[in-house]
């Protein structure tokens, strides 16, 4: 196989592999022993879903996290300088998007070295499919203050943007908060503002429901603890 440094997608939940992964993903997979994850744990997890005869225990495997020193990211593609393939895998979805994997993949372009991104589910780009709203224009905004002042001001500024650029802006939670995030949005933006809530994407119990404010504070679901990703739109 080419020495590259292949993004690996990661499913998004216990969705079957075969629903959302490329055979190709696999074969890739299955001929790279170094790997740049944001958990290992987890990583060795989805290696094993897909294949179970997965060789963990002759894989080497490089944490990258936001607790990473830039010292030790550098050191990291000593492997594919050595003509090794390897491969990045986040904790879910596409690595490098909104992901701690861009570092890494920065410095391979810096290098010169080749970079290989495989086909796989983000949320981001499914969720803006299935909202209905602007998909030429869209920001994704990570996540928003948690302060109440500053929460209210970055609303209303995501807000003004959607309307003044016809723009799609989308953000996220840590998903213990999300009914709190909700409940912000519907108290501070216009009761015509467009709102979609994209839940659990790919996973069964898949949820993705577009309203305007107003609607939506007759309809509230309960997103403890669910992934999720929150997008507005002009009205």
């Amino acid at each position: 196989m080419t020495p590259a440094l292949y993004l690996l997608p990661v499913t998004l939940g216990d969705t079957p592999i075969e629903q959302v992964l490329p055979a190709h993903n696999i074969e890739v997979i299955n001929s790279i022993r170094h790997f740049i994850v944001e958990d290992v744990r987890s990583a060795r997890r989805f290696l094993k879903r897909v294949n179970k005869d997965f060789d963990i225990d002759g894989s080497i495997f490089y944490s990258l996290n936001k607790h990473t020193s830039p010292e030790a990211v550098s050191t990291y593609l000593k492997p594919l300088v050595e003509g090794n393939a390897m491969g990045v895998i986040s904790e879910a979805g596409c690595p490098a998007v909104a992901d701690p994997g861009a570092d890494v993949v920065a410095i391979a372009q810096r290098k010169g070295l080749k970079v290989v991104p495989l086909v796989g589910p983000s949320s981001i780009i499914l969720s803006v499919m299935g909202s209905g709203f602007n998909g030429q224009s869209f920001a994704f905004n990570g996540y928003l203050p948690i302060e109440p002042t500053e929460r209210a001001k970055r609303l209303k500024l995501l807000e003004q943007r959607a309307y003044a650029e016809s723009q799609t802006q989308l953000f996220i939670e840590t998903p213990y908060r999300n009914n709190k995030l909700l409940e912000d949005i519907l108290h501070h933006c216009k009761p015509q503002t467009r709102l979609c809530v994209a839940a659990n994407i790919t996973c069964p119990d898949e949820y993705i429901c577009t309203r305007s404010v107003r609607e939506w504070r007759n309809h509230l679901p309960d997103l403890t603890k669910i992934p999720c990703i929150f997008l507005i739109y002009k009205g």
